[in-house]
């Protein structure tokens, strides 16, 4: 898989200088891009990080932490060569140069992934994440 394929999409939405930060029309003329739905290998783009500028993916179901998911969320960091930083919410950081690729948040209507866009394997881990923390249907 590759890099994510919104990464145009979300420089459209980007200050082109610091002054336009004071300019409506521009904002309003650079979030028109916004009109577009986006996707990524079926998980609908909700926004963008806050402070990160990160793409934020719906996953379709909620998610409570437990140590049985925290640890296969380990070893799903493990096989993309991250660790896991565990703050407010899980990030998935590169051994190599501890670049933050990726963040879990377990909000109570739906579970969302962060990505940076221009990691390489970004489309391959947002799937293995949603495929690792999806629920467990209950034995009965």
């Amino acid at each position: 898989m590759t890099k994510l394929t919104v990464g145009p999409w979300i420089a459209a939405q980007k200050l082109p200088h610091r002054e336009a930060a004071r300019d409506r029309l521009a904002f309003l003329e650079r979030v028109q891009v916004r009109q577009d739905p986006r996707a990524v290998a079926g998980f609908p783009l909700v926004g963008l990080g806050g402070s990160c500028g990160k793409p934020c993916f719906a996953l379709p179901y909620t998610l409570a932490w437990t140590d049985e998911n925290t640890r296969q969320l380990e070893d799903v960091a493990r096989e993309f060569g991250c660790y896991v930083e565990y703050g407010v919410y899980p990030h998935l950081k590169l051994h190599e140069n501890d670049q933050e690729v990726a963040a879990v948040q377990d909000w109570t209507t739906f579970a969302a992934v962060y990505l940076r866009p221009g990691y390489e394997r970004a489309e391959e881990l947002l799937v293995r994440l949603a495929e690792t923390l999806a629920p467990q249907p209950t034995q009965s």
